[in-house]
């Protein structure tokens, strides 16, 4: 092997490890939204390429079907949210308005970025950040076992439910703590991704009609008045 190909390798395992420099890694990635969104997804895609990380690893599968995988993400993410808005939340006690989210009621100019920010921003980076990139770095770290698969989705969860706290509040998190649980379980199961992307954007495309008609109490008030 020459000096450049054996340099190339250990860059490689440094960036896949946990030493200064993986570590140093997994902190830009972390800032990357910091800059522009989904930065942090976009630089999970270059960690995997420098790394040499197979994309299977960070839940980038080719699924068995595409159209089938987008009406079942479809489906599942639009269902979900429906059932977390009628059934879940309001069982939980939580306020039936999403005010961090209100201005959206209506609001026509706020449209472009909010569907942007839905299906790029969360069916796409969040996903690859959430899902594929912390899954794969904390299976590395725990290990492929039973019960590390099941610390590492509750992490992962509550991890994700504290990201959306500084801007949603004790509910938004609470609420994507939960979507966090389901949907990290269905990867561990799973390992594939486009499913979830597409049903993580159905869910907050389906928030966004509620939102944008004003039908937030209507639905939270449909089973329990």
């Amino acid at each position: 092997m020459s000096v450049a190909g054996a340099g190339d390798e250990q860059a490689t395992v440094k960036l896949r490890g946990f030493g200064p420099v993986g570590l140093l890694a997994i902190l830009v990635i972390l800032a990357g939204n910091a800059i522009v969104m989904p930065g942090s997804a976009i630089l999970v895609l270059a960690w995997a390429r420098w790394s040499r990380t197979p994309w299977r690893e960070i839940g980038y599968v080719r699924p068995r079907s595409w159209m089938g995988s987008l009406v079942v993400g479809l489906v599942l993410g639009a269902g979900f949210k429906l059932l977390m808005k009628a059934v879940v939340m309001p069982l939980l006690g939580a306020d039936p308005v999403n005010h961090a989210y209100h201005f959206l009621a209506g609001n026509r100019e706020a449209l472009p970025w909010a569907l942007y920010a839905m299906i790029v921003g969360a069916g796409f980076g969040e996903e690859t950040v959430f899902r594929g990139y912390l899954f794969e770095r904390l299976g590395k770290l725990l290990g492929p076992g039973p019960l590390a698969r099941m610390l590492t989705v509750l992490v992962v969860s509550l991890w994700f439910g504290l990201d959306h706290y500084s801007v949603q509040g004790f509910w938004g998190a609470e609420q994507a703590t939960i979507f966090g649980l389901v949907f990290g379980a269905v990867y561990a199961v799973t390992g594939r991704l486009f499913p979830l992307m597409v049903a993580h954007a159905a869910f907050d495309l389906t928030a966004l009609a509620i939102i944008y008609w004003d039908l937030e109490p209507t639905v939270a008030h449909l089973i329990f008045k």
